[in-house]
């Protein structure tokens, strides 16, 4: 897929309906020819919206009108490009543990978690955080996540956490003024819910740190599931993080996850991991699919906003 048409899908599919501005703001920039010059000189894995946007959002840039944003950008290409080199899209969205929650509820307790692709941690909390699955209230205490549930009766419990570690290539740490900045530059314009939502998170966090270890989440996950206590269920989890990984290491990631004991929960895009059958999709919105053990549950909106179960 070009540049162009990667900025038209995301304007089309995964703004449309979530961020007017980025809806707006990613299909200016597939009729570009000057932006697209740009990022056409990063590797690949470098050029996607969120990372653009989100790195402008960090220096101060514009992001609501496109104009504005294209006149930004090019004056300042030359602070963007090196922060596009070194930083990575790590949305540390906890809202993903509504759709996470009633998977994790079900499994034998008590869990050791350990989530790929980890960030800062803030999903690795599902047992500390309230939830409201249109009436349904579950937890007290903030924050409380959001989430409309269709096929399914809401779980009535939280999971108990033993253990939890996460692994990441460039771990974040929310009591960093520096590493916060920049999860809040991840979080589209007008979602002020999601900013209130992330600070309330990060002091969940930062109260009680989880394990977070610098790694390849190919080579180095065995060494670090093993640490998980053996009287607990290993729960190893990843929620719109593959995308990141070249198709090779996916499979060599689901050969190594396969292997290990205890479960695998899988939330991601449905072209990112293959699955012999799924249901037409709800909408026309982007939409991840939720699967335990290689086996599809649901369908699953990116923030977990929404769960669509089918399983």
């Amino acid at each position: 897929m070009t540049i162009a048409a990667s900025y038209a899908q995301f304007s089309a599919r995964e703004a449309h309906g979530v961020s007017p501005a980025y809806k707006r703001l990613a299909l200016a920039v597939s009729r570009d020819d000057e932006l697209l010059a740009r990022l056409e000189t990063l590797p690949p894995a470098k050029r996607q919206p969120n990372l653009l946007f989100g790195v402008v959002r960090l220096l101060g840039g514009p992001v609501e009108d496109p104009a504005a944003f294209h006149d930004y950008a090019l004056a300042n290409w030359s602070a963007i490009e090196p922060e596009m080199r070194t930083r990575s899209t790590q949305t540390n969205e906890a809202g993903r543990c509504a759709v996470l929650l009633p998977v994790l509820a079900a499994l034998p307790q008590p869990l050791a978690l350990l989530e790929v692709g980890a960030s800062a941690g803030l999903c690795l909390y599902p047992d500390r955080y309230a939830y409201r699955y249109g009436e349904h209230l579950l937890g007290a205490g903030e924050p409380v996540l959001d989430c409309v549930a269709t096929g399914m009766t809401p779980p009535d419990r939280r999971p108990e956490v033993v253990w939890r570690a996460g692994l990441d290539l460039n771990p974040l740490d929310v009591t960093d003024p520096a590493d916060l900045a920049w999860l809040e530059a991840l979080i589209w314009p007008e979602h002020a819910h999601r900013r209130t939502r992330l600070r309330a998170a990060a002091a969940v966090a930062a109260a009680d740190p989880p394990l977070l270890v610098r790694g390849d989440l190919v080579d180095d996950l065995p060494a670090l599931a093993a640490q998980a206590p053996a009287d607990a269920t290993l729960v190893v989890f990843h929620t719109s993080v593959l995308y990141l990984v070249p198709p090779p290491r996916r499979e060599a990631f689901a050969e190594v996850v396969r292997g290990l004991p205890g479960h695998w929960i899988a939330n991601e895009a449905p072209e990112v991991l293959r699955y012999d059958a799924l249901p037409e999709l709800p909408g026309d919105a982007h939409y991840n699919v939720l699967a335990l053990d290689g086996t599809p549950l649901a369908w699953t909106r990116g923030h977990g906003q929404a769960i669509n179960w089918f399983g």
